[in-house]
């Protein structure tokens, strides 16, 4: 199988970008589910082998080094936040592929139009005498 060509790696990298801009609102994260006692003493949730009140969910992020935030989500939120978090995987994977594919396109294309051998010795593209900054008289 041979390696594709220029425009067909162009072509298959602007699919690529319509994909991501068909992927839609997206976020980082993580959604969690717990149940929780409420802490009253005569409460049902008490009781010994009680599951506890809830479902409560959470929606928890990186924000840097060591630093997580999280907001508590109303049971209606949760499957909407999920399937956000699902496009943000999705939008991950297309960038991915699109770094990919641009760093074939990037080996395809002709350096600049100039290789080495066109280049006359002795001018190696420096910089001039007269260019360089000098230290005031003084």
């Amino acid at each position: 199988m041979s390696e594709p060509s220029l425009p067909e790696l162009e072509a298959g990298r602007d699919r690529l970008y319509a994909r991501l801009a068909a992927v839609g609102d997206f976020r980082r994260g993580s959604v969690s589910e717990n149940c929780r006692r409420c802490g009253k003493l005569n409460c049902a949730c008490a009781a010994p082998g009680h599951p506890g009140r809830g479902p409560r969910f959470l929606w928890a992020r990186s924000e840097g080094r060591r630093k997580r935030a999280g907001r508590q989500l109303a049971a209606g939120e949760a499957g909407e936040v999920r399937r956000e978090i699902a496009r943000h995987a999705e939008c991950e994977e297309i960038r991915a592929r699109i770094v990919a594919v641009s760093e074939r396109i990037c080996e395809a294309r002709p350096a600049g139009g100039l290789d080495a051998s066109s280049v006359p010795e002795g001018e190696k593209g420096g910089s001039s005498p007269g260019s360089r900054k000098r230290d005031p008289p003084g």
